[in-house]
């Protein structure tokens, strides 16, 4: 695959990865862009989010396709609905959490690419399209793995959201 080749997915393909107990499906990875971005599509159950963190090199943009998600952003937090987008240019602290009744699905764009070589580093493959099943996270190994891609822990996951 080149930066000249276009790929065309349906809903659920790509590759799938446990990603802190979502699942992350990488649908452009940085190879097939020239390294200019990644496109990943999570889909996370109600209550996941990560740590307080920030990305050094990426700008990252999220737009939700399914459920809601919250977030927090130097000082502004919203929660999202299908056809919401939030922009996070790197170097801001930031946190999310899904909060929908049901999984949320939203879409995550970084540039640049990178960030799917963290995600298949904190995660195992999956074989199928469904939700990982529940795991215990090491928070230190996951603070090992981010700062191997700039991406510095600053503070736990959001306390979960009513």
């Amino acid at each position: 695959m080149s930066a000249h080749t276009p790929r065309i997915f349906a809903r659920d393909e790509g590759d799938h990865f446990d990603l802190l107990g979502s699942r992350a499906t990488v649908k452009v990875a940085g190879a097939e862009t020239g390294g200019a971005m990644t496109v990943i599509e999570v889909l996370a159950p109600r209550g996941f989010g990560p740590p307080l963190h920030r990305h050094d090199i990426e700008d990252e943009l999220f737009h939700v396709t399914e459920g809601a998600l919250w977030v927090s952003c130097d000082g502004q937090e919203q929660t999202l609905g299908p056809g919401g987008t939030v922009w996070l240019p790197k170097g801001l602290a930031h946190q999310f959490q899904a909060v929908g009744e049901n999984a949320t699905r939203f879409l995550q764009i970084s540039a640049p690419a990178q960030f799917e070589d963290m995600v298949a580093a904190l995660g195992a493959r999956l074989d199928d399209a469904g939700l990982p099943e529940p795991v215990e996270i090491d928070p230190a190994k996951v603070a090992e793995i981010c700062a191997r891609f700039q991406v510095e822990i600053l503070g736990p996951p959001p306390a979960p959201l009513d």
